[in-house]
């Protein structure tokens, strides 16, 4: 097989898309949860666990889709897991009771990580260290745009066709993007790596956490993750009866989070090449703790509007762009050969801890928004401590 040097921009979009499909599936619906709670006659909590059991299931997908690509290659592993999330979309459309509609969010959630580990992995096995980070960073900030709009898309459907058609939406893009990587998806996998089971499996990743540095960043990573989980979780709920705005209301307050990110993702991606790797990691953290500070700031001195929410949230957002893409490229650049275990293992981290979170906030939130704040800030500390715990940062920016 020839060696690719380079991805095109087209296919960049289509990982990018192919990388968002289970966070927009997942976040899609949230503006419909107080529907959904009603609709079944549910309690918060349970309703909760059609987002939160989602993001679980993102995490046994990424370990179970990166370990399979490593052996048997990225695109038909790649092509099983759209495959999956299509069967899940109709599954959830069809559903009558709460229950159905729980197991058929997690089948569909499973499906839809493959592309959030794959993705990175297919542009670690192409580009270097240095590179990826550049080219993730493109990519993140294309993926990330499609979920973070998502729950603006979802309260219009639910507004004039019904929450259940959020599904059918998900299905039809999903097909859509089966189709066309079927077309023009290339395997990049240079060496297969055998897999003999799940003891084989287990014995890499504990591999992998043998190693500090790579610990260092995967733990960034998650809990930079956790402090959006965190965030997306509640803010549906606080908007509703806590700032008494409308459930639509929340997916137009909720762009400024995208615009965030993708200003982090421009500097990421603009500064790759001079600032190293690590010291952009730092910056990142470092802002991303200073805005959820900011934010408990105002709601300390009074200011109760969404917008003082939303804003200096969006400034975490904006460091968690710039940390996200380079931690998840210097992650799996620790193991090239086991790439697709290292993104599988790091993506598990993401959304297993930001599962508990999401389930958390719903368990301790008091009517005010002081303790999802205090979790995110919790968060943003621990991901800047694990990072430099793991990892010495270079002094020096090259140029």
């Amino acid at each position: 097989m020839p060696t690719r040097t380079s991805l095109s921009k087209t296919l960049i979009v289509l990982l990018a898309a192919t990388s968002a499909l289970g966070p927009a599936a997942m976040q899609i619906l949230l503006p419909a949860l107080p529907v959904i709670k009603e609709t079944f006659e549910v309690s918060t909590e349970v309703a909760q666990l059609t987002l939160s059991l989602s993001m679980l299931a993102i995490a046994l997908g990424t370990l179970f889709y990166g370990p399979l690509s490593d052996k048997y290659g990225r695109k038909p592993v790649m092509l099983l897991g759209l495959f999956i999330t299509v069967v899940g979309s109709v599954f959830c459309f069809l559903a009558n009771t709460i229950e159905l509609l729980i197991i058929g969010r997690f089948i569909q959630a499973f499906g839809g990580a493959v592309g959030l580990v794959l993705a990175r992995a297919i542009v670690r096995d192409v580009y270097g260290a240095q590179e990826a980070a550049r080219v993730i960073a493109t990519l993140v900030m294309v993926m990330v745009v499609i979920p973070m709009l998502s729950p603006a898309l979802g309260g219009e459907i639910m507004h004039r066709i019904g929450w259940e058609y959020v599904f059918v939406v998900i299905a039809l893009a999903c097909i859509l993007i089966l189709l066309l990587l079927s077309k023009s998806l290339p395997e990049t996998l240079k060496e297969p790596v055998p897999f003999t089971g799940t003891v084989a499996m287990l014995k890499n990743y504990g591999l992998l956490f043998k190693s500090r540095a790579f610990c260092g960043y995967a733990f960034c990573v998650t809990f930079v993750s956790v402090v959006f989980f965190s965030f997306i979780s509640a803010a549906p709920e606080i908007m509703v009866s806590v700032l008494d705005r409308p459930p639509t209301e929340y997916g137009y307050y909720f762009v400024m989070i995208p615009l965030g990110f993708m200003t982090g993702n421009y500097f990421a991606r603009h500064y790759g090449r001079r600032v190293e790797l690590n010291r952009m990691i730092t910056l990142g953290a470092s802002i991303g703790v200073g805005g959820i500070a900011l934010a408990i700031l105002l709601q300390v001195i009074g200011f109760h509007q969404p917008i003082a929410l939303f804003a200096p949230v969006a400034l975490a957002v904006m460091g968690n762009g710039i940390t996200l893409p380079n931690a998840q490229a210097a992650a799996i650049n620790e193991f090239p050969k086991f790439a697709g275990s290292a993104s599988g293992l790091t993506g598990f981290l993401q959304m297993f801890f930001s599962a508990m979170a999401a389930q958390l906030v719903a368990v301790i939130f008091n009517g005010t928004v002081y303790p999802l704040l205090i979790m995110m800030l919790c968060a943003s500390l621990l991901s800047l401590v694990c990072f430099r715990l793991g990892v010495r940062v270079s002094s020096k920016i090259s140029t």
